[in-house]
């Protein structure tokens, strides 16, 4: 196809100005369009381990296939021909390929030594291509050096054991991005975009580093920026908001900021919007195509795309466009065609011109009709002993409580201090806010990094990825620190706070306050370039009521200077340090919180914005005891000489006086398991034990330790992970809530040893038992770098007592399952988040199942789902497969599989769900392809028979009939469980099924009753003959002719006879998924020996029929009871199944005797664990309702036992069931699926009837529209 080339104006391409403005005046003019997905490409590429080495890596120690970056220095001309097939799609602005070429996320691949080389080569790549094409289309191309995340993060522990803990700092992420962007400048990159950022803080680190590089060694480029929302919570994987994402990434004055990754285009508008309403910057949006389907592949066609896109242009919300994952050359030039003549967003005229914007993970906005701000203070060594005893004795978390009861009582901005001369404050100070950002609750309010050591502050900074308030930099120590201070804090994107300090001192007087900060203003707005809403002056809250005269009018300075201040610097806002104005009244806190409360109420109508207070104890003014209230003011305006002296006789008069906030924990009022639920979704640590004691205590109720584990401790966990499900908790939350599991597993761990001693001793045994609930192995799989999804299973599991062995990253299969082998894993765990990661699993499950290994296996990961897992991996392994959606539901979907009296019923509902899946999925495929009937055949199952243990004779051919079967010996074979569907009588797991149903709370009691009078009927109607079973089998010798069985008289030979019977077979046709490798297309002829071997072998057929309950039926309803109607034919289809259950272990051991030795229970009959199938037609292996009318007529079933078919025919008696036996160990049960009209027809032949009568009967299995075939 011709190339899109863009309308290029001639002043542009003479044009020498900057980057910037060039890039700005086309932006004006139109719409740009960037390029596609890099990884898209080259995974259309198939390139394997041998490309990516070259020859440069051929005998490198590391796999290196996966590794993108890598193949711009030994497949150069791959990353140049795909950089131009987007160039000549309509690219004005391509990416270079280095989204991972950081020195840390090369670590992985042992590269972490090329980083500057592969980022240079590589965007000298893009830079020849984007150059070639401008001259071939006469229209400037431009390249965008691409800076990634990075597969570490600074927001979120990898350890939950310890949630301060980080695995990369700030400053190796600086010096991490430095080289890199060094190599994109000198490789001749025009824009710098920092993009895909999943948390806010790793972008922050790097535009730190460009900022730096701009300052001194190279010319400014323009930056473009592009956050990733993960989902439809719109939040980032660090779980903030997009509004908080622009605020806290303004201050590098992006030309463009947008998203990109994990969503598509529909997904991401109503976030493309909000950012668009938050920033005078250019909109840039490159979408998925789509969201990716079950398999990680992405189904969005160009067209879709463009049309997204296409609207998102026509509403006015974007300036550049783009694609990610998924879209390729054609999605690019669609695009470019549908925006080519839009005109491009014009950014707002700033929304908040004159708001202070600051931001935790969520925007605070102070405005000009924002009330005042409350700065919570008790975070402050100096000035909270509480605090301050726990910071100095390491109790951290206490001290988090503080904080978070600050910001519950109303704190909009989380004050931190950390200043104390006998404590580390820098390393205090970034533990603590580490602390913060795993408490959502707390982390959701911008912190004030609070501290008079400037190393302090830069010590928090590096920890927070909002928006921060800096307390506090002032002109005392000269004008060069105060400018370099300032320029730091805004390098990191702070708001600051000024104090009213200069070479001379402190300013106590108005006019001095004034000049300072006029002086402040003018070097911070002019020469620093800060933006004036970010600055906040002190002009100093300094202590009243000493009884020293020069102090009495400090109030009142304060509150003057705050009205001028806040009249001739525009933009600028006022704070102070309340608890200063009290300091004189320590220890008499309803005197302070008065004093406060008044000082406010007339600060605040003067001109003062916020203020450092205690949140929770400021009172109301007019709820202020007038008495106090008028000496308080007194003091205040300094109206009484004696003001001071009164308070104090106040103040021993009403030793209790003022008002408290109180706070109450009502939901301490429920029960104990309730509170249990509610503490470990809240994350509240503070009563965990106690609940957890006050439960292992009712030894009633939970007769062991573990039972409290088991029981309402995991309940919370399952309700934490269907919150998360629903998106009501995100990530940091269920990391909070593993927190406290792990306090109240920790504390039953003492008693669980104590029994474990005890049953050791009454055993006599001194085998050691292993104190961990279990044993998991997890891996990202080979190919797979991506990590930070699974390190939150491995603490969330390791906060529940699970023994986690994480392997890492890039892990081999043979290694995976080496290790698993040897440290005896109950399970293992598989994650990825790239597509190529799946094709990686399934071949882990394979490998599992040809070692025959029976580990449960867990699959995770951004890229997975549970149809990808259903459809694709679980069908390759015999055992257990579970996808597990996320961090929250490992816990408890690794203690079901543990748990030897839940594990198979789990497993089975699983394998139910996962084949209901699978059916759906290919039901629902609109373009399934499906083999010829020849190619089908030829893939059908093909047993040797010659090497198969011989077929077994039955004891006698021909027909045995039972005239009126023992119905008292069938009822231990009943199958319970459908008969409590008949009553819409379901268990919740793990209740389902019989004797299971009666503990479940909701329907137990109500099943109990219903079985006991089912009992009692039952009893009932035997006891008077009011039913009776008829039934027979029958044997008869039996060859297969392709998909059809022969069947024979007794007393001749097959090859020579002419069969008395024919039973027509149906063969899968609908093509299997690739990786199912070698899996036959299976037809009901397959499991009986062909007519050519000389092997002889038999098939079976019986009808059994339970008989009266029609009438019976009739009779209740005759009587009006209804109940007991239903109830009668719900036993007799009951019986009817168990009679076939109890005849077909009779023919398993005695009447065939080809499964002599068989000893099974009546639960594992049910679970199909026999040898050999009992099929019947009309259901999934044979379709075909009419194969009945073979056996009626083989076997002379209505004359021999009275059971009929109706014209459509069902069996009457409805209690009836009839089918064929199958003995041989390969046979299984399947469904044949959808088959096409070759095989209709062939079958119509076979079976001498027309076709269209073929089709009425199978019309379900059709797969092709009668209509129009």
């Amino acid at each position: 196809m011709a190339p899109i080339v863009h309308e290029c104006s001639s002043k542009m391409k003479g044009s020498r100005s900057s980057l910037e403005a060039e890039l700005r005046a086309v932006l004006q003019q139109r719409i740009m369009v960037l390029d596609g997905g890099m990884g898209t490409m080259v995974q259309q590429r198939n390139l394997e381990e041998e490309h990516f080495r070259g020859d440069e890596f051929r005998e490198h120690t590391h796999f290196l296939k996966g590794n993108n970056d890598l193949l711009s220095i030994t497949q150069p001309d791959v990353i140049y021909q795909i950089h131009k097939d987007y160039l000549l799609a309509g690219s004005d602005i391509i990416e270079t390929n280095t989204f991972s070429s950081t020195c840390i996320a090369q670590t992985d691949y042992g590269l972490e030594h090329l980083a500057y080389r592969m980022n240079k080569e590589s965007a000298q790549l893009a830079r020849r291509a984007a150059d070639d094409v401008t001259k071939q289309t006469d229209c400037k191309r431009y390249v965008a050096g691409a800076v990634g995340p990075t597969n570490k993060t600074l927001s979120v522990s990898p350890s939950v054991e310890r949630p301060d803990y980080r695995n990369v700092t700030f400053d190796e992420l600086v010096a991490a991005y430095t080289e890199q962007v060094r190599g994109l400048l000198d490789g001749g990159a025009d824009i710098l975009l920092v993009e895909t950022i999943f948390d806010t803080a790793n972008a922050k680190a790097a535009l730190f580093a460009i900022d730096l590089l701009f300052e001194k060694s190279y010319e400014p480029r323009p930056i473009f920026i592009s956050g990733t929302i993960v989902d439809r919570s719109g939040r980032t994987l660090s779980g903030q908001t997009g509004e908080g994402f622009v605020i806290s990434l303004a201050h590098a004055k992006p030309l463009c900021i947008g998203l990109n990754c994990a969503l598509g285009a529909v997904e991401m508008r109503p976030f493309i919007e909000a950012i668009g309403k938050s920033t005078t910057a250019l909109i840039l949006c490159y979408p998925n195509a789509g969201l990716p389907n079950t398999f990680g592949d992405y189904d969005e066609t160009p067209q879709v795309t463009a049309s997204h896109l296409k609207e998102f242009a026509v509403d006015g919300l974007v300036n550049v466009v783009g694609g990610c994952c998924g879209t390729t050359p054609a999605h690019i030039r669609a695009i470019s065609e549908a925006v080519r003549h839009v005109q491009p967003r014009t950014p707002p005229t700033d929304p908040f011109q004159d708001y202070m914007l600051l931001s935790g993970l969520e925007p605070f906005r102070i405005g000009p009709y924002t009330n005042f701000v409350n700065i919570g203070e008790r975070c402050n060594v100096a000035g909270s002993r509480r605090f301050a005893k726990l910071i100095m004795t390491g109790n951290y978390e206490e001290a988090l409580s503080i904080a978070k009861t600050q910001v519950e009582m109303g704190a909009q901005v989380l004050d931190i201090n950390m200043d104390e001369g006998m404590l580390d404050g820098p390393s205090a100070m970034a533990r603590f806010c580490k602390l913060i950002a795993s408490e959502p609750d707390i982390a959701r309010v911008p912190l004030c990094i609070d501290s008079s050591n400037f190393a302090v502050i830069e010590a928090g900074l590096k920890c927070c990825q909002g928006k921060c308030i800096v307390n506090s930099i002032s002109l005392k120590e000269g004008e060069e620190e105060f400018l370099q201070r300032a320029n730091t804090v805004r390098r990191y994107g702070g708001a600051v706070v000024v104090m009213a300090f200069d070479e001379e001192g402190q300013a106590t007087e108005t006019e001095r306050k004034v000049e300072i900060c006029t002086r402040a203003y003018n070097l911070l707005v002019h020469q620093v370039g800060f933006d004036p809403n970010d600055i906040i002056f002190d002009p100093n809250i300094l202590t009243i009521g000493t009884g020293m005269e020069e102090h009495a009018q400090y109030a009142i300075h304060f509150i003057r200077a705050s009205r001028l201040i806040k009249e001739t610097l525009p933009g600028a806002r006022v704070s102070g340090g309340l608890s200063n104005l009290s300091f004189s009244f320590r220890g008499m806190e309803a005197i302070r919180e008065a004093m406060h409360g008044a000082f406010l109420y007339h600060a605040i109508k003067d001109g003062m914005d916020m203020g450092i207070v205690n949140a929770g104890s400021l009172p109301v003014y007019d709820d202020i005891d007038k008495e106090l209230l008028l000496l308080c003011e007194n003091l205040i305006w300094d109206r009484d000489r004696e003001a001071t002296d009164k308070l104090l006789l106040y103040a021993q008069n009403h030793a209790k006086g003022g008002k408290k906030v109180i706070v109450t924990d009502e939901w301490r009022e429920g029960s104990v398991e309730e509170r249990l639920e509610y503490a470990l979704v809240k994350g509240i640590e503070k009563y965990v034990v106690e609940d957890t004691e006050e439960c292992r205590a009712q030894t009633e109720r939970y007769r062991r330790p573990l039972h409290v584990i088991e029981g309402p401790l995991m309940n919370g966990m399952k309700t934490v992970g269907d919150l998360f499900g629903a998106g009501k908790m995100f990530l940091p939350q269920v990391i909070k809530s593993a927190r406290v599991m792990k306090k109240a597993v920790g504390y039953l761990i003492p008693f669980m040893e104590t029994e474990r001693e005890a049953m050791m001793a009454a055993s006599g045994s001194t085998e050691e038992t292993d104190p961990y609930q279990g044993t998991i192995v997890l891996a990202t799989v080979k190919g797979d770098v991506h990590d930070i999804g699974k390190n939150i299973v491995a603490v969330v599991l390791g906060c529940n007592n699970f023994r986690v062995i994480d392997l890492g990253v890039m892990t081999p299969c043979d290694k995976i399952l080496r290790e698993a082998i040897e440290r005896k894993a109950d399970i293992i765990g598989l994650s990825g988040l790239i597509t190529p990661s799946l094709d990686e699993m399934i071949y882990v499950a394979k490998e599992m199942e040809r070692l025959g290994m029976k580990t449960p296996l867990l699959i995770g990961g951004a890229t997975t789902s549970k149809t990808h897992t259903a459809v694709k991996i679980a069908p390759r392994y015999s055992c257990p497969v579970v996808h597990v959606l996320d961090a929250s539901r490992s816990v408890v979907v690794c203690s079901q599989l543990l748990d030897e009296s839940v594990r198979q019923d789990y497993f089975e509902e699983v394998t139910e769900e996962y084949e209901d899946i699978r059916q759906d999925h290919y039901d629902s495929l609109k373009e399934r392809r499906f083999l010829s009937l020849s190619q089908a055949r030829d893939k059908g199952l093909h047993l040797d028979w010659s090497t198969q243990p011989p077929p077994v004779r039955p004891g006698f051919l021909g027909v045995c009939v039972y005239e009126d079967y023992d119905l008292r010996t069938l009822i231990p074979y009943i199958d319970w469980k459908p008969f409590f569907d008949v009553w819409q009588l379901r268990g919740k797991y793990p209740n389902r099924g019989y004797p299971k149903i009666f503990k479940d709370q909701t329907v137990g009691a109500e099943a109990r009753r219903v079985f006991d009078d089912a009992q009692r009927l039952l009893k009932r109607v035997i006891d008077s003959r009011g039913v009776q079973g008829r039934g027979l089998v029958g044997f008869w010798p039996a060859h297969s002719v392709g998909d059809d069985i022969h069947l024979y008289s007794d007393d001749v030979t097959p090859q020579d006879a002419t069969p008395i019977a024919t039973f027509h077979g149906l063969r899968q046709q609908a093509e299997k998924d690739s990786s199912s490798g070698a899996d036959p297309y299976l037809c009901l002829s397959d499991f009986v020996a062909p007519l050519s071997s000389p092997v002889p072998d038999h098939l079976g057929l019986f009808a059994v029929g339970v008989f009266g309950a029609e009438s019976l039926s009739r009779q209740f309803e005759e009587q009006g009871d209804d109940y007991n109607s239903i109830m009668v034919k719900a036993l007799a289809d009951r019986l009817a199944e168990a009679f076939a259950e109890e005849l077909h272990v009779r023919v398993r051991r005695d009447l065939w005797g080809h499964s002599k030795g068989e000893d099974l229970e009546a639960s594992d009959l049910h679970k199909l664990r026999y040898h050999g199938i009992r099929p019947a037609p009309g259901y999934p292996s044979q379709p075909d309702h009419t194969e009945k009318k073979t056996m009626w007529e083989l076997a002379n079933i209505q004359e021999r036992t009275g059971i009929t078919l109706t014209e459509s025919l069902a069996m009457t008696p409805a209690a009836s069931v009839s089918g064929l036996y199958f003995p041989n160990s390969k046979a299984s049960y399947f469904s044949v699926g959808k088959i096409t009209k070759e095989q209709v027809e062939d079958y119509a032949q076979r079976k001498q009837m027309c076709v269209s009568e073929v089709e009425r009967w199978l019309g379900p299995i059709l797969g092709y529209d009668t209509d129009h075939s």
